[in-house]
């Protein structure tokens, strides 16, 4: 593996498959979290941290796999940031349709490990899940966003805003995250994408 502290590594976008779940254990999701936010009246409320966020436990990784698995086999879709055969990130589409006119699909998972940030994997993550939302007939992208600066300052990046109408399931599974919606524009096939997929055999 190359170092990408150096040199910024040749990453490939490959399409992932419920079987790849075990690869989710290479991700270092640690962190240090400078500030958190939360939604007060309908206004953010931004509070200084600065601790240090550890990645998954035993247990919290098995359920992070469980999750990816049955996310896949119900109809979502994935994607994986390869650094030779090192997963260095990946996202999940969720399948399920929401929004006042069913016309939205979920970020359901997105992550890109420690050593690899700020080199521009998860943009290119973000980008074809957003191809593939696009190309399925979505409108948007529903993200429910960890309340980290980092987390928040990373989808308004992309256009992301706090919506007033949050998926009651989805807001109920994570009160404290930061609900927020993408406008997606209309589908059209890309040349030179974010997307250059590799399908695995």
């Amino acid at each position: 593996m190359q170092n990408p502290q150096t040199q910024s590594p040749p990453i490939e976008i490959r399409e992932l498959a419920p079987e790849d779940a075990a690869a989710l254990a290479q991700i270092d999701r640690s962190e240090q979290i400078e500030s958190i936010c939360r939604i007060e009246n309908g206004r953010e409320v931004w509070t200084a941290t600065g601790h240090e966020c550890p990645s998954w436990n035993e247990e919290q990784l098995a359920e992070l796999q469980s999750r990816f698995r049955r996310e896949l086999e119900a109809g979502g879709a994935a994607f994986g940031a390869y650094d030779g055969e090192r997963l260095a990130g990946f996202g999940v589409l969720g399948h399920r349709w929401i929004g006042p006119r069913a016309d939205t699909l979920q970020v359901d998972l997105m992550y890109v490990s420690r050593p690899y940030r700020r080199i521009g994997i998860g943009s290119r993550l973000m980008g074809v899940l957003s191809e593939e939302a696009a190309a399925r007939g979505a409108a948007a992208l529903y993200i429910s966003s960890t309340e980290t600066s980092s987390a928040v300052g990373f989808y308004r990046s992309f256009g992301s805003v706090n919506t007033d109408r949050p998926d009651p399931e989805l807001f109920a599974l994570e009160p404290l995250d930061i609900h927020m919606v993408r406008p997606l524009k209309p589908h059209s096939p890309l040349k030179g994408s974010a997307r250059n997929v590799r399908h695995e055999p």
